[in-house]
This record gives C-alpha cells, sequence and structure tokens, in this order.
C-alpha cells in the first residue's frame, strides 16, 4: 500500500494547489531533498537508539471523515476549541506508525464516540491495515457498548476497567409520529409521496408506522445486526450463534466478559505499562529493555508515548511523489439552494437542525476543480440524506461534467440516499462501507396546513389572487383534488428524471431501477448486490481505486498526493455560540425559515438515519 500524503496540516486551498505544481525536474528535486532531511532524522535516532514500544492515541467523538480546512493566522491566535480528530488524521498517524522500525504499536484509549456504523468500520478497516503492517494495536476502554465493542474487536487485544460492564445488547430504534400533536395545535401536514416506502415525512403526516416502513426497518436492522455479529464472531475467535447468546444474556460484568473470551484483560489506564510487560502482548517483548523502566517491585514495564511526543522519535520512509494529485469535494448535510451553512448549533431536529450543503457551494468548488490542468481524479465525498431535487440536480449536472474529463470516485459516508444518491449517479466507480445507508430513490412532496392553528388563535387570513394556482403553496388551507393532482404530476416528472439519471449512471434500465427504487433503503451491502454501488472500503481505499483509474502509481515506493478543496468562506471552527447566535437561531427556527425550505417543493430525502450510539 502506498503512503497517502494526506496530513491535514499539510493540505492547500482550493485555488493554490494548481499554482503550486512543480515540474518533473523540480519534483524529482523537492523529493531527494525531502529524503535527505528524512534521512538525516533517522540517522540521529538511530543514532541515539530511539525506542518506543507503544504510542498513545486517544480517539473518540463524532470521527468526521475528513479534517477542516486549516485555520487562518487570527483563528490560529483565538481560544477556539480544538478540531475534533478526524479519520484522515487518525489514518496519518498509522501511517507514520506503520512506517517506523522503532515502535512496536498503539494503544488507543477510547474517550466516548458519537459516530454512525459506517464511520466505525472505516475506523476499523484503519485498524486491522495497521496491524497487517506488523503492529499491535491495544484498545482500552471504559466504555463495553455495542459501538465501542465493534470497534474494539478489530484490535489485537481489549483491556477495560473491573468496573466496566459488557453491554453489548443487540440494536434499538424508536419511531415518534407527530400527526396528532401537531393536529392540536392547528396544523397537518399533506404529504404526496412517489411509494409507500417513501417515507421521509411519515412521521408528521401519519400516526402510526406504515406496513412498508416496518418492512424497511426490519431489513435494515436484520442486516445490521449479522454485519455486526459476524464480524465481532470472528475477531474474537467465536462462531456467530455463540456471540448472539452472549448478547441476549447480557449485560456482563467485566470478570464475565474476561471469561468468556470478549476481552483479554481487566485493568486501570494506569496499569496499562504493567499489564503489557507482564507478557500480556502477542507480540515478543524487546531483549533490550531501557533504563528505569521496572517499577518498584521489579515488574517489567513498556515504554508508552503520546503522539505528540512519539511524532518527533519515530524512523521515517521518504517516497517519491507526482506532479499528479487527487482531488476531494465534501458534500456534507441537507442540499439545499443557495449557499452552504452550519449554523453556531446543531439541534437534533429531524431536516431542521444541522448544516446544509447549498448548490451554489458545492457547484463553485465542482466548477474550480474542473479548471486544474493536474488533477488526475476527483473523490466526491457524500455524507447527506439528500433534500431539495432542484439543488440536487444541479450538482449532479455539474459533477457529470467533471466525469467527462477525469475519473470521479464518489465515496459514501454514514448516509448517501434520496438526493445524496442522485448527485453520486454520474461517478465512474461508487463507494461505500457495507453498513452506508443509501438508495431511497424516490421524491416526496408536503404542504403544511395552518388554518386550524389560525382558527385557535382567532386570526382571520384574507387572500386575494391572480392566477388559478397562484396559492397552489399556500399554507392556509387543505389541498383541493385538483392542487393533489398536479402535486402528484410533479414528483412523478422528478422521479422519472430521478430513475433516468440512476439509470444512465449505473447502466441498469429504468424498470429495474424503478424496482429497487420506490424510496426503498438499503445497507450499503444490499446496495451493492443490487448494483447501486460497486465495491465497499474506507477512504484510503477509495483513495487507491481514484489513483488506479488514473494510471497513478499506488506502492511502498510513491505516495499519492491529495488535495483537499474547501469554500473560500468556510470557517476552520466557529466559537462557541454567543447568547446572541443563540437566540438569531431560535429565531430562525420558530420563523419556519428551515421548515419553509421543505415544505411544498419536491424533495429528495432519506427517511431516517439510524443512529448507533
Amino acid at each position: 500500500m502506498s503512503e497517502l500524503t494526506d496530513d491535514p496540516a499539510r493540505q492547500s486551498g482550493p485555488d493554490k494547489s494548481y499554482r503550486r505544481v512543480i515540474p518533473p525536474l523540480g519534483r524529482a528535486l523537492a523529493d531527494g531533498w525531502s529524503a535527505v532531511g528524512i534521512n538525516l532524522r533517522n540517522g540521529w535516532r538511530r543514532m541515539r537508539k530511539t525506542h518506543l514500544d507503544y504510542v498513545v492515541i486517544p480517539v473518540g467523538g463524532s470521527l468526521p471523515e475528513r479534517s477542516g480546512p486549516p485555520r487562518n493566522f487570527i483563528e490560529r491566535r483565538l481560544p477556539l476549541p480544538p478540531d475534533p480528530l478526524s479519520l484522515q488524521a487518525l489514518n496519518a498517524r498509522f501511517q507514520a506508525v506503520a512506517d517506523a522500525g522503532n515502535v512496536r504499536g498503539v494503544i488507543l484509549i477510547f474517550r466516548g464516540f458519537e459516530a454512525g456504523l459506517a464511520t466505525l468500520q472505516n475506523f476499523r478497516a484503519s485498524v486491522t491495515r495497521l496491524r497487517a503492517a506488523g503492529k499491535e494495536v491495544v484498545v482500552y476502554t471504559p466504555f463495553v457498548d455495542l459501538a465501542h465493542y465493534y470497534a474494539a474487536s478489530a484490535a489485537d487485544r481489549i483491556v477495560i476497567p473491573p468496573s466496566s460492564h459488557f453491554e453489548v445488547l443487540g440494536l434499538f430504534t424508536e419511531l415518534t409520529f407527530l400527526k396528532d400533536s401537531l393536529a392540536r395545535v392547528g396544523i397537518e401536514a399533506e404529504v404526496v409521496q412517489i411509494s409507500p416506502y417513501k417515507t421521509a415525512m411519515d412521521q408528521f403526516g401519519r400516526d402510526h408506522m406504515s406496513p412498508e416502513q416496518r418492512e424497511q426497518l426490519d431489513w435494515l436492522l436484520d442486516d445490521q445486526f449479522d454485519m455486526l455479529t459476524a464480524d465481532m464472531a470472528a475477531d474474537r475467535g467465536l462462531d456467530q450463534a455463540t456471540l448472539r447468546r452472549i448478547i441476549d444474556e447480557g449485560p456482563l460484568t467485566a470478570a464475565a466478559a474476561l471469561e468468556a473470551g470478549l476481552v483479554d484483560g481487566v485493568a486501570y489506564d494506569d496499569e496499562l505499562p504493567q499489564w503489557l510487560g507482564r507478557g500480556n502482548s502477542p507480540h515478543d517483548l524487546p531483549t533490550e529493555r531501557a533504563p528505569g523502566t521496572g517499577d518498584d517491585n521489579g515488574q517489567e514495564k513498556v515504554i508508552l508515548k503520546l503522539w505528540p511526543q512519539a511524532r518527533r522519535l519515530l524512523l521515517e520512509r521518504p517516497r517519491r511523489r507526482s506532479r499528479r494529485f487527487v482531488g476531494v469535494i465534501s458534500l456534507e448535510g441537507l442540499i439545499a439552494m443557495g449557499a452552504s451553512r452550519k449554523p453556531p448549533i446543531d439541534l437534533p431536529i429531524p431536516f431542521i437542525g444541522g448544516q446544509t450543503a447549498g448548490e451554489q457551494t458545492v457547484v463553485g468548488l465542482l466548477r474550480r476543480v474542473e479548471k486544474l490542468p493536474h488533477m488526475a481524479a476527483l473523490i466526491f465525498h457524500v455524507e447527506s440524506g439528500g433534500g431539495s431535487a432542484l439543488a440536487s440536480d444541479l450538482i449532479e449536472r455539474q459533477l457529470e461534467r467533471v466525469a467527462a474529463r477525469i475519473p470521479v470516485v464518489v465515496y459514501m459516508g454514514n448516509v448517501a440516499g434520496s438526493g445524496g444518491y442522485y448527485v453520486s449517479a454520474p461517478a465512474r466507480h461508487i463507494m461505500s462501507q457495507q453498513a452506508t445507508l443509501t438508495g431511497s430513490i424516490g421524491v416526496i412532496q408536503t404542504r403544511i396546513n395552518t388554518a386550524g392553528l389560525y382558527d385557535q388563535l382567532s386570526a382571520n387570513r384574507v387572500t386575494i389572487e391572480r392566477g388559478q394556482h397562484a396559492g397552489l403553496y399556500r399554507d392556509s388551507g387543505p389541498m383541493t383534488s385538483n392542487e393533489k393532482a398536479i402535486y402528484w404530476r410533479m414528483i412523478n416528472e422528478i422521479y422519472d428524471q430521478f430513475k433516468e439519471v440512476v439509470a444512465r449512471g449505473r447502466g441498469l434500465s429504468t424498470e429495474r431501477v424503478n424496482e429497487i427504487g420506490g424510496g426503498r433503503v438499503w445497507t450499503g451491502r444490499q446496495a451493492r448486490s443490487l448494483g447501486l454501488v460497486d465495491s465497499h472500503g474506507d477512504f484510503i481505499d477509495a483513495i487507491n481505486k481514484a489513483a488506479e483509474l488514473a494510471a497513478l502509481p499506488v506502492d511502498d515506493d510513491h505516495a499519492v498526493s491529495i488535495s483537499t478543496f474547501y469554500a473560500r468562506s468556510s470557517s476552520y471552527a466557529l466559537p462557541p455560540p454567543t447568547p446572541s447566535a443563540l437566540v438569531e437561531e431560535i429565531g430562525r427556527l420558530l420563523g419556519g425559515e428551515r421548515l419553509k425550505t421543505l415544505s411544498s417543493q419536491p424533495m429528495l430525502l432519506l427517511p431516517y438515519n439510524l443512529r448507533f450510539w
């Protein structure tokens, strides 16, 4: 596997990457100069006999796939919160450890995940890749629920504290239906959907779960639970039926989990050096130990260093780089018209809280990279459950233009459905994780009726119209039969267009797209069997695939150059929301600004995102 120059500290802005292109001779000189520096540093470390056993890396939070744009001069001098650890940064650290011959492995200290299942599968892939490079991975986790244990089971060894409990209990989902609640305040959501499986607005338009929604949730949970138990059982040397039986018997104490072979050690984090020094490691201990590495009782201890100290001690490996590079653009959040926006607060309200992927911003980025002469391929990273049908189509059109010039690989995150799948269709190759939620090929349209609310307030609205359908999108009364017919015609036209886009991009017939569409949501594993996805993997696999399609060298002697592109107006990190910012955001929500973007217009929306934590 080639090294990936994907360290966020070295990412260039979108307009700088092509200005800084180095001619072949200059590239060779730069590679040579870099190799000289690496050899000098390695020589100094060898002379000092620099050795450490494990690099300690705390891991937790949401583990975003990509790091944000580099902070500007002013932001670096403000007391802003630290940027979250991304998989991009974690993979760069793992690559450095894999290259170093003077370190045995890593100890990952879990700090609490808030990540989706596909993200955890990416994390597991990173751990597996590091182990394949001959390094040992030890996980210490006080959290032993399903998410954390699934992530930990990819490691060589799992250590938990004595007070923790094995709480891998299975999958659980719960939906709340608000039709009757809205009716109590005089609001009605009238939903026109392309099929009963397009259930994105069911929580507002129904008072119970439909048979189609239950069927869909059943096949999603069945497939996810099968993935989880199969992977964890294989990691721990158990058969799947045995692990499922243990799960049904849980929760278990730490001692019982150790006896069942679910973990490898029970200790506190301060006892890890002694625990590993007692031979609780599958790798042989070094024959030469540094002075002072035993405890007061003469017990041997291993040498541990946190990443900031360890990175200066690791031996490095020089690699050659091509002047041609792979570009990366991310589309994250609700797809909408206008500019992308990330509010100062992220409210857990379906379709309302969270960031938007604005069509102006995404199309603008795609048009800028389309002009770059040395970009060999593009990875379009999609993390979205969809949104506006119009915005999705405009983004898809621009991606189609880029794909006509260079290979485009779509990499799907935890969710890439409905509009998120629409924008992915033109890619030459679509890669997801097995647990990615995707598909949901369908259209839905909703009109909010607030007549009852105004009646309760004794407010009298009077409308005057010119034009037979001027009030088509009004909220002052229920739909007429004629208006319902217009809505139905509109979503059918967009659905036909959606099917054509998918059929053209995936080489399928529109009849086949209709069979697997109709709003049906699939896991990535199911989507691959249906022809909607080409392969499974993490972001490094996507980079290697893009390099392969672009005929870039992918081996241990070369590095694939990566340039991540951001909107010019992006800010690396927002300060904690001020009271005025919070009031402003709440005002937008109460004023219905965000909800109005979802009302009346045709939407390509995923029904739900199954949270894994």
